[in-house]
């Protein structure tokens, strides 16, 4: 069962040679979520042979360029390869408008089903679920409406021994409440108890991606002991009041706000194009968290790690 993290881009509003904006590929049990499409982001999924008609799903964050003007034209790749299945856009209500305008004016009738789902202005909500997966939104602190976005792996509670199921010949369509802790109860009358037929599953996985805002006290609570809590790091600590003024965070709150969360893990990215050597940011937050990753372009993160 895979829970992986692929890096495409981690730069903040202007790209350069060797910093892609903002967009990452979640692999969740080998079904692909798209999360921000910044410049460029189909040409990373090909770099790192990633297949993008695998994606179903796409969260954009907020409507700055950095984080979506790569959209256009992966939706347009898409048609032209002939994708004949659903997408699912998810985003603040506008940018259904734009694409459509960008779709008009090129004369583009796709060859696929396209669905907008408005992300909530003002509610935290699950936002999309299915049998993998649940998707809800965080709402954050920046100059534009912006949404972070948890992710948390389904995971029934109890593992199916199948060596037991088959010796006392469960039918499959009971898994699913052995799975919930029910005990079984076979032709005879006789009890089975449930720990004799299932094993502890694994904790489901948990992801938070948490972009452009500014730092908030409230955010605490809502990534209590995540595995992963990606959080911007836009600038160091020496410039707060850059940070304050812009809608963005510094390497000492992203790093206090791993701490204080107890999350497991920090990942930081959406780095200012001042900083050639993004190590000092690393640095920098590891003083105050130490399980600290700096993103860059094609890093792989598999959960399995954490």
């Amino acid at each position: 069962m895979s829970f992986r993290l692929t890096i495409l881009g981690s730069s903040s509003a202007i790209p350069s040679v060797n910093r892609n904006p903002t967009s990452q590929l979640l692999n969740v049990n080998e079904r692909c979520y798209l999360i921000d499409c910044g410049e460029g982001t189909q040409v990373q999924l090909r770099k790192y042979e990633l297949n993008f008609q695998r994606i179903n799903h796409i969260f954009i964050s907020h409507l700055h360029g950095d984080h979506y003007f790569g959209l256009i034209g992966l939706i347009s790749s898409m048609h032209l390869l002939g994708r004949n299945k659903d997408l699912h856009i998810h985003a603040h209500k506008e940018l259904e408008a734009i694409i459509e305008i960008q779709l008009q004016a090129a004369n583009t009738d796709l060859n696929y089903p396209l669905f907008f789902h408005p992300l909530p202005e003002n509610d935290e909500l699950i936002i999309h679920e299915d049998d993998n997966i649940k998707v809800s939104n965080i709402i954050l602190d920046h100059t534009i409406k912006c949404s972070g976005f948890l992710f948390e792996e389904k995971k029934f509670s109890r593992k199916i021994v199948r060596s037991k199921v088959e010796e006392y010949n469960i039918p499959h369509d009971k898994l699913i409440s052995l799975q919930n802790g029910s005990d079984w109860i076979n032709s005879t009358g006789e009890v089975i108890k449930n720990k004799s037929l299932t094993t502890m599953n694994t904790k489901p996985k948990r992801y938070a991606f948490c972009t452009d805002t500014r730092y908030s006290d409230l955010l605490i609570e809502k990534f209590k002991e995540i595995d992963l809590l990606y959080y911007e790091t836009t600038f160091k600590e020496d410039m707060l009041d850059r940070a304050r003024q812009t809608g963005h965070s510094t390497t000492f709150q992203a790093a206090s706000l791993a701490k204080s969360s107890k999350a497991k893990n920090l990942l930081i990215g959406h780095y200012s194009k001042r900083y050639k050597d993004t190590s000092e940011l690393l640095i920098e937050t590891k003083k105050y968290f130490k399980n600290t990753f700096l993103s860059k372009s094609g890093m792989v993160l598999d959960f399995k790690q954490f």
